[in-house]
Parts: C-alpha cells; structure tokens; sequence
C-alpha cells in the first residue's frame, strides 16, 4: 500500500541540470577547463559533488577543499538559478492530488541543503514535506540507499510503502536498494540509461494518483 512519495530535486522537482552546467562552466573556466556538454551527461548528472570535482579535475577532492570548492560551485549556481526556479510541467498540481489524498511526502536529494532550500522556498512546498534531507544529512552518497532509508525512518513508513521519483542512475538504483518502488523521470536520461523502474514518466501532467496506487498492487 502506498503511504508516501519521497522526490529527488534535480531534475524530478526542477529540471536544473542546464543550469548546473553553465555554473560549472564558469567553476571550470576559472580553471582553463572547459568540459563539453557530453561530459557533463556523463560525470556530472545524478553524481554528487565530491565524485564530480575528482573527476575534472584529474585528483581525489575531499574533507576541507571539497567544502570549499563545493560551496564555490553551489554558489554560482543557486546566483543563477534563483530567478529561473520553475518546476517540471505537472508536477504542482500533482503534488496538490499527493497532499488532498493525505500521502506523506518527502525530498531526498544530493544536493546541499542550500539548493534544497532555495528550490523548495521558492515553490513554497517546504511546509508540506514531513522530511528534508540533503547531501550533508547523509554519510554515503546515491546509490547508496542511506536518503531513503533515512527518509522513510523520518516518515515513520517501511520501505515498501514508499514511492520514489529518481532521473538518473545512481539515484534510481538508490531507491531500488531501498526496497522502495521507483518512478524514472525522464528529464534528463533516456529509459535504457535507467535501472528498471516501475514506471517512466516524460513529466507530470498525465499521472493520476490511481496510476500510481496501482503500482502497489
């Protein structure tokens, strides 16, 4: 039985990959690196912070200066993004249909609490999730089902009971290792770049809350 929907943020809530590439463009430039957008689809989508930096910039990047860096980058992007936050199509009125059926609900990202908060302020949902977690809530990153065991333990809800919205591959398969039912959002990776999900979704504007109830039967 379905007792709560727990989303990522980018690319689920907001599609923001675009506009974290242009922030790690300007990250990159300051540093005569220039990654094409090929790249970034590679390295950066659904990856958290620690496992991007290491990569482009040919070295292991942790404790202190990942900090550093990490806030520099997340800086440029939420500069560039405050003004642009725009959900994916659909989903604030399929989040109303969540809430007017009493569904907990839940965000559950890699990003830092920061962008959580912009996002999530900025749509004004903050008060109707029952749990937020960010990268700095967890010891072990996606795919590591850490956020969605954590999340749901916050929900007081058992794994099975929980439905999860995921774009990329490491965020997928973290709910699938969560024991959780797992939506693909097709916002940002192809189907045959997923783990085998439940269900695939272009965006919001066709799924109807029986659809997904019908998940769990």
């Amino acid at each position: 039985m379905l007792k709560a929907v727990i989303f990522d943020m980018d690319g689920v809530i907001c599609h923001t990959n675009p506009f974290h590439s242009i922030a790690f463009q300007h990250f990159f430039a300051k540093r005569n690196l220039n990654p094409t957008e090929a790249e970034y689809a590679e390295h950066m989508y659904g990856k958290n912070n620690g496992y991007i930096l290491s990569h482009f910039l040919g070295r292991k990047i942790e404790g202190e200066e990942l900090a550093l860096l990490e806030d520099e980058k997340e800086g440029l992007f939420r500069e560039i993004y405050k003004a642009e936050v725009d959900p994916i199509s659909g989903f604030m009125e399929f989040f109303e249909k969540l809430k007017s059926a009493d569904l907990l609900t839940a965000v559950a990202t890699s990003a830092p609490k920061a962008n959580l908060d912009l996002i999530i302020g900025t749509l004004g949902i903050g008060y109707q999730m029952q749990s937020q977690l960010a990268s700095e809530d967890v010891a072990k990153h996606k795919p590591d089902p850490e956020v969605y065991l954590k999340s749901a333990a916050k929900l007081g809800v058992k794994p099975e009971n929980c439905l999860v919205f995921e774009d990329s591959f490491s965020g997928a398969t973290a709910g699938l290792n969560a024991g959780m039912r797992v939506v693909g959002v097709l916002s940002s990776h192809t189907k045959e770049e997923l783990p085998s999900c439940d269900l695939y979704i272009e965006d919001y504007k066709n799924l109807d809350l029986v659809h997904i109830q019908q998940l769990f039967n």
